[in-house]
C-alpha cells in the first residue's frame, strides 16, 4: 500500500493540468477551513478542483506544492482511516523542503470511500500548513455530507451544471463586454444560443452531443443518483414509488408539489407507501442536488410546511427527458434558469403568495442585504399576460417594500405601458450579467 500511494503521488504531481472550461464557482477563503466542493453528480466537481490548482499554479505555486489525489482507485481497495498518514509521509518523503515551511495544498477526491477519513482531515488543518479541498459523491457519503461530517471545519463550494455564460464559454462564443451594448446581429445569435441552452442544459458531458445521446447520458444520470444516492445509500425500501416521484417532479418542473395530493394520486393507482416515506425521499433527491425545492416566503414556519413547495430540476436539460407531452415548455425552462442563477449568485430564494392570491415566482434576498422580487416568463406579447405579471409584482410589492422588481423574458423588445418601478430585462442579458455581477463571485 506504501509504494502504491507513492506512486500515486509521484503520479500526481507530475500529472498536466487538464483542458477545461473555466467555472464561476463561489470559492470561500476562511483561514483553518477545508474547503468541500459538492453538486450533482456530473457536474464537473473534480474539474473544478483542477482549475483551483492551475489557478494557484498561476499565482506562482510550485507544482510540487499542489497534490491532486484521487481515492477512486480499485488498487486502494482496504484502505483504512489508519493508512491515511501513509499519503502525508510519502508527500513529504518526496518534497521535504515544504513542511512547515509553506503552504501546500491537497486535492483529495473521493475521499469519503475511506471510513473514518473525517479525523485525519482535521488532525491536518490542526498540525500541517496546509489547505485541503474535498470532492466526490458515493452511495457511501453524499457530496452535501463531505463537508457537514467535517463537523464545522469546512465550507462549501457548490458546482451547478453549466450556467448560460458558462455554456456560451464552452462553446468558445462567450462575448467580451455587456449584452446590451453588442450589435443587434449579435443580440439575435445570444437569444437563439439561449434557445438551445433551454433545451440541451448545462452537463458538461451532454454538450455537442446528438438529441438521442444527450436523452440517454441524461436518463443516466438519474438512475444513478435514484439508485446509488437514495436507494442504496438510504435503503429505499419502495423504489416505485420513489420513480414515480421523481417522474412526476422532473415532468412538471416549476409546478407546485404536495405531498398530501401525490399520495392520494398513489392510493388511487394502488401503490401503497406512507406520506413520512414520501417526505423522506423528497429530501434525499435535494440532498443529491437532483432538484431544488423552493418555499413560500413567509415568517411562520407553520405557514411554510403547509403550503406547498416549487420544484425545480438542478438543470433545465431534465426537463425534455420527462416532459410526456411532446410540447415543451420554455416557460418553465426558463423559470428553471433563473432560480438557479439565484443560488448560483448566493440568494436565498422563497416564492411569493400575496393576500390577492397573486403568485410572485421569486423573492431573492442576497447576503448583503437587498432584495429582488422577479417574475420570468418566456412571452410578453399577450396584454393579459402582461397585466397579469406585473400585476402579481406590484401586489407582492406591498407586502416586501424594500424589494426592486424586476421582470425577466425571452422578448427582448421593449414593452408598452409597463408600470413604473418595474425593471424589464430581455433574458439573456440577465442571465449573461448576473453571472459576471454576482456578489461575492469568484
Amino acid at each position: 500500500m506504501r509504494d502504491l500511494i507513492r506512486q500515486k503521488i509521484v503520479d500526481g504531481l507530475s500529472a498536466t493540468v487538464p483542458a477545461f472550461t473555466r467555472r464561476d464557482v463561489w470559492l470561500p477563503h476562511v483561514p483553518r477551513k477545508a474547503v468541500a466542493v459538492i453538486g450533482m453528480r456530473r457536474t464537473g466537481k473534480t474539474t473544478f478542483l483542477w482549475q483551483v490548482l492551475a489557478d494557484r499554479l498561476a499565482e506562482g505555486v510550485g507544482r510540487d506544492g499542489l497534490l491532486y489525489f484521487s481515492f477512486e482507485d480499485e488498487r486502494l481497495a482496504g484502505l483504512t482511516a489508519s493508512d491515511l498518514h501513509l499519503v502525508v509521509e510519502e508527500y513529504y518523503r518526496l518534497c521535504p523542503e515544504w513542511r512547515d515551511q509553506r503552504q501546500v495544498t491537497f486535492f483529495l477526491d473521493e475521499i469519503q470511500v475511506v471510513p473514518g477519513w473525517e479525523a485525519f482531515a482535521r488532525r491536518l488543518l490542526d498540525t500541517e500548513r496546509m489547505d485541503l479541498f474535498f470532492s466526490g459523491s458515493s452511495a457511501r457519503l453524499l457530496s452535501r455530507e463531505v463537508a457537514t461530517s467535517m463537523r464545522g471545519r469546512a465550507m462549501e463550494s457548490l458546482v451547478h451544471p453549466f450556467s448560460f455564460r458558462e455554456y456560451l464559454r464552452h462553446r468558445e462564443s462567450e462575448p467580451a463586454g455587456s449584452p446590451e451594448r453588442l450589435p443587434k446581429a449579435q443580440r439575435s445569435a445570444l437569444d437563439k444560443e439561449l434557445q438551445e441552452y433551454l433545451a440541451v442544459g448545462g452537463f458538461p458531458e451532454v454538450q455537442g452531443t446528438p438529441p438521442r445521446d444527450r436523452l440517454q447520458l441524461l436518463s443516466g444520470y438519474v438512475d444513478t443518483v435514484l439508485f446509488r444516492d437514495v436507494v442504496e445509500r438510504h435503503r429505499a425500501s419502495h423504489p416505485l414509488a420513489l420513480r414515480l416521484l421523481v417522474r412526476q417532479l422532473l415532468a412538471n418542473a416549476a409546478g407546485s408539489f404536495s405531498v398530501n395530493r401525490f399520495h392520494g394520486a398513489l392510493r388511487s393507482q394502488g401503490v401503497s407507501v406512507s406520506k413520512d416515506t414520501l417526505h423522506a425521499y423528497l429530501a434525499h433527491l435535494e440532498d443529491a442536488f437532483l432538484i431544488r425545492t423552493v418555499s413560500v416566503a413567509s415568517d411562520s414556519e407553520r405557514r411554510r410546511m403547509v403550503n406547498p413547495r416549487k420544484v425545480y430540476p438542478v438543470d433545465p436539460g431534465l426537463i425534455p427527458v420527462f416532459d410526456r407531452s411532446g410540447r415543451g415548455n420554455v416557460g418553465h425552462s426558463l423559470e428553471t434558469c433563473v432560480l438557479l442563477e439565484l443560488e448560483r449568485r448566493g440568494a436565498e430564494v422563497s416564492y411569493v403568495r400575496t393576500a390577492e392570491d397573486h403568485e410572485v415566482d421569486f423573492l431573492a434576498r442576497y447576503p448583503d442585504g437587498h432584495e429582488e422580487l422577479i417574475q420570468s416568463c418566456a412571452d410578453l406579447d399577450d396584454p393579459a399576460t402582461r397585466e397579469r405579471e406585473t400585476r402579481a409584482l406590484l401586489s407582492a410589492k406591498a407586502a416586501h417594500p424594500r424589494a426592486s422588481l424586476h421582470l425577466v423574458s425571452l422578448q427582448a423588445d421593449p414593452v408598452p405601458n409597463l408600470p413604473g418601478g418595474i425593471s424589464l430585462h430581455a433574458a439573456a442579458a440577465w442571465l449573461l450579467g448576473s453571472s459576471a455581477s454576482a456578489p461575492g463571485r469568484r
